[in-house]
């Protein structure tokens, strides 16, 4: 078989990633040669190859730091209005690779490290994730902030600085094991501490009514250290600031406010303050009520508020002197997305700000803040939403409480015109839930607060005016939207899948990396002989090349011709991995010499508390420790977990795969993005009606997807008749027998109860009926099977999908989020570049 071409190699031949040339190669190499001579120590002659990382990232972000001067001086003359994308997750992953096809820069640098007897690949494999997110929320707004840049809007991304981002996750025995992910041990060339713009941030203390107005006094001050990171645009010379905060200790710490006593332990106490910005909570889709959380995201919203405040202050047509003094003209120059409710403190930290501060009047405050602030919803899961203790509210921001209080107040005043004598509405609309210990319901206090209410996918938006806000929907159905998540093309094929990159360029030109809507232009090209044998080599070669990289990493041998079916999930109940093992049990009991070869990828982490999470990735890796051992089925059926996802592991599998799983339960995911990259890069879809998917098979054809199982109406229908698990055991052989096999220890031979809990849960208490479409899922397996024994119609259900893949960009997202909610209009124009002549 012959050896796959590597990137580097590739990258030789590619047209779409190279438009740069090499004419400044001369240029690169000189700068790269002075900053490795700055980044070695005096006393050590001999650089590592981490040298070589620093010098060749800070050699890239030469280019960079240019055109982020000249684009912020650019807004303070334009003076635009400006979005603010608060979240406190930011799931970037690696920054060299995707710097560089930005700025066209990839194939000069690429020669000049060649030149310099360097590998480009090896360099970047060195740079740490920024693993600031768990999962899909977080690398939403990774994507959304390059294409916020590529479409020119003036826009900034707010967090935390995690010293600790998303863990590393180890399997031991077939079990997930939890460590650190100390991500910056060896620093971060990307950011730039700005200790002149450090804010204070409050908490604690008591508030007092003076006749000069309210005054939240005795308070504990934390400081808020801001990091600028630069997000480059799409070859527009625009590069735009993602500002996360990190949380410093005043000096006086202590000192003064604790009256410990002892100056050593004060120092040492300076950890509390400073632990706010430590690690991550490792949480997706569900709802953690710890003090340090709330902390977390008072502490991003309060610091970015006062930035927010200060630029608007400051910024008028390139005065330096503070010319807005009245905050009446925010909402025209300031818009305010709150991705989920976790930065939901902004809109009673700006009331605080506009009553306490500027003296505005409630009325004008509250109108100020409606129309600067709209919030994404991200999941209709329970056990997922915010619901926050008033005892923890009173204790660590009282002023906030009375805030929410007030705003309630008036908010049931209006409900109760509108709707006499229903009590039980106004129940269920109220920011503070009743109960044993009374809780503020943070998306409540979104959805009031806020001109715009956002689902995230068209079934997601529909689902929540139907069910989960219906009353608010009742109410006020001009604030609810619609904006389906999307993926930037930049770095999910472009950057990771250059081959398939490539071959689509020689056919419908360049222009599509930044108008994805141009794929439709393969549909003149399904029949094409020529583009189906490319698009099946490009996959094939990617195959081969992950092969080899799981042969070189893990040390796990598979056999390339099988179909690569892959799930790439957190572990949740509701996205049925359950599901996929069933389906990989009953084949394993049928699997004869005729059967399709397979290998089954599952790439996945369990939030550390997550009992049955972490019980499903054993039994993952028990299922898998009896497969791949097997004789009789030897090379033709793996199953394979690989350790520690990250981004940049699903930057090598996702162009690899054959076949998508997107199989939870009708009405529970949101969106998915994962499924738009899977598509985009040439693999199928087995899915329920869920989410995206639903667009997706709009888009490609439902004709060109594997779709199986109930729709939404069907789940609810079963939530009224009742759902029994025991009816689908007894009548189903296959199913009887996985089961059987999982409860009796035969995947578990030295513990047989070892998955009793999983067994219980599934006949008894599953909420997300795996077995009411197990029957429908082994079917639309086998249609798979069958389908993918005939490679050239497989490869053009691909090229369908692929050019059905337009409306997953996330310029379409964004763009329709800056003219629907924030009131601002994109831009392909360039800026430009700082060694050309300023306008």
């Amino acid at each position: 078989m012959p050896k796959p071409l590597t990137d580097q190699e590739k990258r030789k031949q590619i047209s779409v990633r190279g438009l740069a040339g090499v004419e400044n190669v001369s240029d690169l190499k000189t700068n790269f040669n002075r900053h490795l001579h700055f980044t070695l120590v005096k006393d050590r002659n001999v650089a590592t190859k981490r040298d070589y990382y620093f010098a060749l990232a800070n050699t890239v972000r030469d280019h960079l730091v240019g055109r982020w001067i000249r684009t912020q001086q650019h807004y303070y003359e334009k003076d635009p209005k400006r979005v603010y994308y608060l979240s406190l997750e930011f799931y970037m992953g690696r920054t060299l690779q995707n710097t560089m096809v930005n700025l066209a820069l990839e194939n000069a640098c690429d020669e000049a490290t060649y030149q310099l007897g360097l590998d480009m690949e090896e360099l970047q494999d060195i740079e740490e994730d920024a693993g600031l997110g768990n999962g899909g929320l977080g690398r939403l707004a990774a994507c959304f902030l390059d294409s916020m840049a590529s479409l020119g809007l003036a826009a900034y991304g707010y967090g935390i600085r995690y010293e600790f981002g998303i863990f590393n996750q180890k399997i031991v025995n077939g079990w997930q094991v939890e460590e650190a992910d100390d991500w910056l041990r060896y620093g971060n060339p990307w950011e730039k501490a700005r200790p002149e713009y450090m804010r204070p941030v409050h908490f604690y203390g008591r508030v007092e009514h003076t006749p000069e107005g309210v005054k939240w006094v005795d308070t504990q001050v934390v400081l808020a250290l801001p990091y600028d990171t630069p997000v480059p645009g799409y070859r527009n010379n625009v590069v735009n600031t993602m500002r996360l905060w990190s949380a410093k200790a005043p000096c006086d710490f202590n000192l003064k406010d604790f009256n410990v006593g002892g100056y050593i332990q004060a120092v040492l106490d300076r950890n509390l303050a400073e632990n706010i910005s430590r690690v991550l909570y490792p949480n997706d889709n569900f709802f953690e009520g710890k003090e340090l959380r709330l902390k977390q995201e008072y502490f991003v919203v309060a610091a970015t508020l006062q930035d927010i405040v200060r630029r608007f202050k400051s910024s008028k047509f390139g005065s330096t002197e503070v010319v807005r003094v009245d905050l009446s003209t925010l909402p025209d120059k300031v818009a305010i997305q709150l991705n989920d409710t976790h930065p939901a403190m902004a809109i009673p930290e700006l009331m605080r700000i506009l009553l306490d501060t500027e003296h505005q009047t409630w009325e004008k405050a509250w109108d100020i803040v409606t129309r600067t602030c709209a919030y994404t919803n991200h999941t209709v899961l329970p056990e997922a939403l915010e619901r926050w203790p008033i005892d923890l509210f009173q204790n660590l921001l009282p002023r906030h409480l009375e805030i929410i209080f007030e705003i309630n107040r008036r908010h049931l005043e209006r409900i109760a015109n509108l709707y006499p004598g229903d009590h039980d509405r106004l129940r269920r609309m109220s920011l503070v839930e009743e109960g044993d210990q009374k809780k503020i319901n943070m998306a409540h206090l979104c959805i009031v607060g806020s001109h715009a209410v956002n689902g995230v996918a068209r079934i997601h938006s529909d689902i929540i005016k139907a069910t989960l806000f219906k009353d608010f929907y009742e109410v006020d159905p001009h604030k609810f939207q619609n904006k389906t998540n999307g993926i930037t093309p930049r770095r999910w094929l472009v950057m990771c899948n250059p081959g398939l990159a490539e071959v689509i360029a020689e056919r419908i030109g360049e222009d599509y990396i930044r108008d994805l809507d141009q794929l439709k232009n393969l549909l003149e090209f399904v029949d094409d002989d020529s583009l189906i044998r490319d698009i099946a080599k490009i996959k094939q070669e990617n195959k081969l090349k992950f092969s080899a990289y799981l042969e070189e990493h893990y040390k796990v041998k598979i056999n390339p011709n099988s179909m690569f079916d892959v799930q790439v999930k957190r572990i949740h109940e509701y996205k049925r991995q359950l599901l996929n093992c069933l389906h990989i049990i009953t084949l394993y009991n049928h699997f004869g010499i005729h059967v399709l070869p397979y290998v089954f990828l599952h790439f996945s982490q369990a939030a550390p508390g997550y009992h049955t999470a972490k019980l499903i990735i054993r039994l993952i890796t028990a299922i898998g420790d009896i497969v791949n051992h097997d004789e009789v089925v030897g090379d033709r059926l793996k199953v394979i977990f690989l350790e520690n996802y990250k981004v940049t592991l699903a930057e090598k599998i996702i162009p690899a795969s054959d076949l998508s799983e997107q199989i939870s339960t009708a009405g529970t995911e949101a969106s998915g993005t994962g499924n738009m990259k899977f598509m985009l890069n040439g693999a199928l879809t087995i899915g329920t009606m869920d989410g995206a998917n639903v667009e997706m098979a709009e888009e490609a054809g439902e004709e060109n997807l594997f779709i199986f199982g109930m729709r939404v109406d069907d789940v609810d229908a079963m939530d009224k008749s009742g759902y029994d698990a025991m009816e689908y055991y007894n009548r189903i052989p296959e199913l009887k027998q996985a089961m059987d096999q999982i409860a009796g220890g035969y995947f578990s031979p030295d513990q047989h109860d070892l998955f009793k809990d999983i067994v219980n849960m599934l006949l008894h208490h599953d909420r997300f009926k795996v077995f009411a479409d197990y029957e429908a899922y082994i079917k639309c397996q086998d249609k798979v099977s069958a389908l993918y024994k005939n490679p050239k119609e497989w490869t053009k259900m691909v090229i369908h999908n692929i050019a059905g893949c337009g409306k997953f960009s996330s310029d379409r997202t964004i763009s329709q989020y800056a003219r629907e909610i924030w009131g601002m209009e994109p831009s392909l124009e360039r800026i430009p570049a700082p060694d050309d002549p300023r306008q």
